[in-house]
């Protein structure tokens, strides 16, 4: 380790580090919680033309989308045989479908015959037949029948196969990898994360809300707007009472990062000391106008009776679990980001993210927050609800299935557009980052750059790519 990776690793805020915190915590603290692993990916800036570039669009769509595990969709989507998702991306399409009881398969979504998208719409139906010309193929991709088949001596029905491409499940979540070669299983790719999530495993959830809104900006603009705590204290200043936003550790795996924000604790931005009473008010997003959710009782903490309420809304789905539970799984917020697009949060925090471009615009993207929540195991699985969609000038707050973080977002999407545009504005080059608290941005650009086959902050002229 280099002199300056050393003075690196503890460079950081005034007030307690999120370790230490752990220390005061009331339960058992998982080996989750006390994994710790910074990493220095250089002080170098990034180029702007990853934001704004058409040309940089075009290589991600070729050396990126065409070739990486991305999240399709969840395994309780397409239950039953014949279930089809359709999963889109830039100008691709995608058809994931249930082909038996135990089998998930996908192909292009295009007719072999004048490719004609084979499905528009989510659904089920025994066989996949093209609206077009009627030619079909069944479940398993085979072909099944041609029209005027006298005049297609030339079509081999055993090679006349829909081409599939690479399917995984983690998490209850579908994956599909576009390359056409061989990939690295999807289980190797998300080495580390599965350990993460083996105390809270995705699996065993429902789909309890699923929102996605359009934004104009490049789908990274909206991304790393949620990878790091450094936005708080600007975007969100009504929650610094209650938040240890400069005070969040950062942790980097393989082809994943994770952030862990502590709450019921105060920013070290502030010049003053919040009560108890004052940090829970701010961790349930109380209005002045709004009396306390609820009233601290003397001699505890706003993070004792966060997590002690948790519990037992919890309870009725996960059983006794919650006594096991730390205060901190209950209380902080656990944000992963799986290479290149996915972010599961960790413990019982509900919320996963995606996002990708909007179409084939890579000055516009769509933005997705689902939420997964537990269930009784003794009771049927509850069906995933449906996508509730916005469009660019719709409010999140309009998705009041999120709750209050509706109006969190609210606050965080306002600057986005005006990131966009004042990227293409800027003279200055490249984009200045942190080299601790946006560790989850400069890793995500790090692998970017080894898909796309570029140095570290180098140009597509530099490259001689543009």
């Amino acid at each position: 380790m280099t002199t300056f990776e050393t003075e690196f690793r503890s460079r950081r805020s005034p007030g307690v580090t999120y370790q230490q915190l752990l220390d005061t915590d009331t339960h058992p603290v998982p080996a989750q919680l006390r994994w710790f692993s910074p990493e220095y990916f250089g002080s170098h800036d990034l180029p702007v033309e990853r934001y704004t570039s058409r040309a940089f669009h075009e290589l991600e769509k070729e050396r990126l989308w065409k070739r990486v595990w991305q999240m399709a969709c969840r395994e309780e989507e397409i239950p039953d045989v014949g279930d089809s998702m359709v999963y889109d991306i830039c100008d691709l399409s995608f058809l994931v479908v249930r082909s038996a009881p135990d089998r998930i398969q996908a192909y292009w979504n295009a007719c072999l015959h004048r490719g004609r998208q084979l499905r528009e719409a989510d659904g089920n139906a025994a066989e996949l037949r093209c609206p077009f010309h009627g030619f079909c193929w069944n479940l398993d991709g085979t072909l099944k029948q041609i029209p005027s088949e006298w005049d297609f001596p030339h079509v081999n029905h055993d090679e006349f196969k829909l081409p599939e491409v690479h399917v995984g499940t983690w998490g209850g979540f579908v994956f599909i990898n576009p390359d056409p070669g061989p990939v690295e299983p999807l289980e190797s790719f998300f080495e580390g994360l599965t350990e993460q999530f083996a105390r809270w495993p995705l699996e065993k959830r429902y789909k309890a809300a699923h929102g996605a809104k359009k934004l104009r900006c490049n789908w990274k603009v909206a991304q790393e707007a949620f990878m790091e705590a450094f936005h708080v204290v600007a975007t969100h200043p009504q929650i610094l009472a209650g938040i240890g936003d400069a005070n969040s550790q950062y942790d980097v795996g393989k082809n994943f990062t994770r952030a862990i924000t502590p709450n019921g604790t105060p920013s070290p931005y502030l010049t003053w000391t919040p009560s108890e009473q004052e940090m829970f008010d701010s961790m349930t997003d109380r209005r002045l106008d709004e009396p306390p959710l609820l009233e601290i009782p003397d001699g505890m903490t706003a993070r004792q009776v966060a997590a002690a309420n948790a519990r037992e809304m919890w309870r009725p789905a996960v059983g006794d679990f919650v006594d096991e539970m730390s205060d901190a799984e209950l209380s902080d917020s656990f944000y992963y980001t799986a290479f290149p697009n996915f972010h599961p949060w960790g413990a019982f925090n509900r919320i996963v993210y995606r996002f990708r471009p909007n179409g084939d615009d890579h000055d516009t993207c769509i933005m997705e927050c689902m939420f997964l929540a537990p269930y009784d195991p003794a009771q049927p699985k509850p069906d995933p609800v449906p996508i509730h969609w916005l469009d660019f000038d719709d409010p999140w707050t309009d998705a009041t299935e999120l709750g209050l973080l509706a109006r969190v977002f609210t606050q965080d999407v306002f600057n986005l557009p005006k990131v966009q545009r004042g990227l293409k504005t800027m003279v200055k080059p490249g984009v200045t980052l942190s080299n601790y608290q946006e560790t989850k941005i400069r890793h995500m650009h790090t692998r970017l750059e080894q898909w796309l086959g570029l140095q570290p902050g180098q140009t597509l002229r530099d490259a001689g790519l543009g």
